[in-house]
């Protein structure tokens, strides 16, 4: 025992120290990319009828006449220093601020989708492995291939079409309606903020709002946990200490729920995590679709403004996150399955 947790404290050691080193390639590889795609963020902001001398003026000013080496140089002392930048197109906006205002649209919407994504993932992969072979088990394959190879954006738009258009069950995008009053609160998670004050009309509202946005992005996400836990629990099932429990007149239901499938969840632990920690820096697509205003969709509008500081800024904070959340997976695994050696 001491052995391993020695082990398991290295290796946290060894996470910790290469999360720096994945941060700074991360950051690296975004600071060149932005530079050698075509574009140029001073035609974006002026437009390319503007004279030349105030394009040299306003170039001067934001620090984009510099060599290449030299902005990195000072982009990376601002990171050091935890300064991301201000947006070149909202002048005055900070980087931590735009994080601050749309960050917690983007936790909201990963947070619900990835409930869909758990309950109907999980559900349709079990169902299909305790049939093998079945009409059922055919029909958790075809489903995790459907969910997997649809466009989210098509999808999206497949929803908005038939329940928002055609049958106007839900609004077609946005988070709340512009002729209401948001949920105010210090979380800036309308569901939560809405409960801390008691106001069960806007939480009812807030729940309207994210319903549709937060389907499609589950449905299509469920398809990597169906998957995972259908093959997963199939081995369990084969399992010898199973097999000693059918012996014993266990109902195969319990085998399933009570033994089978705490084994066979271990892996989709590791995928949740690192699936919604791509959610969170990577539901572009839902959020576009949706104008859901999140940090993912403020990231695309910055791409399209060739908003170097912003895309910049995003991109280290995201890298943030799945590199945190990764780490605290592998530590959860350890302590889930005692047979994981580091």
């Amino acid at each position: 025992m001491a052995s391993r947790s020695s082990a398991l404290r290295y290796y946290i050691l060894v996470r910790l120290l290469l999360a720096p080193l994945m941060i700074w390639t991360i950051t690296t590889v975004v600071f060149l990319l932005l530079r050698a795609t075509p574009g140029d963020p001073i035609d974006a902001l002026l437009g390319p009828r503007a004279p030349q001398e105030a394009k040299d003026i306003l170039r001067g000013q934001l620090g984009l006449d510099a060599p290449i080496w030299l902005q990195y140089v000072r982009y990376l002392g601002n990171l050091l220093r935890f300064d991301l930048g201000s947006s070149l197109s909202s002048q005055g906006e900070t980087v931590w601020q735009i994080i601050q205002n749309h960050f917690p649209a983007t936790v909201e919407l990963s947070v619900c989708g990835m409930v869909v994504a758990a309950v109907v993932g999980l559900g349709v992969g079990a169902i299909a492995a305790s049939r093998p072979n079945s009409a059922l088990d055919a029909g958790g394959r075809l489903f995790g291939i459907l969910t997997y190879a649809v466009p989210m954006y098509w999808f999206g738009m497949i929803l908005q079409l038939i329940f928002s258009v055609q049958l106007g069950w839900f609004p077609i995008g946005t988070r709340y309606p512009l002729s209401g009053t948001a949920p105010q609160g210090f979380t800036g998670l309308y569901l939560v903020d809405s409960l801390l004050s008691g106001n069960l009309a806007q939480f009812g509202t807030a729940i309207y709002y994210l319903a549709l946005p937060s389907l499609t992005l589950g449905i299509l996400i469920s398809g990597v946990f169906e998957r995972i836990v259908r093959v997963n629990l199939k081995q369990t099932l084969r399992a010898d200490y199973v097999e000693a429990a059918r012996a014993r007149g266990i109902s195969e239901r319990r085998i399933v729920t009570a033994h089978a499938l705490k084994n066979a969840l271990i892996p989709v632990i590791t995928v949740l995590g690192l699936t919604f920690a791509s959610l969170l820096g990577g539901a572009v697509l839902t959020e576009v679709t949706f104008s859901w205003p999140g940090l993912a969709n403020r990231l695309y509008e910055a791409i399209s403004e060739r908003d170097y500081p912003v895309v910049q800024g995003l991109m280290v904070f995201f890298a943030v996150i799945v590199a945190v959340i990764s780490i605290l997976i592998d530590i959860l695994n350890a302590y889930i399955d005692p047979r994981i050696r580091y």
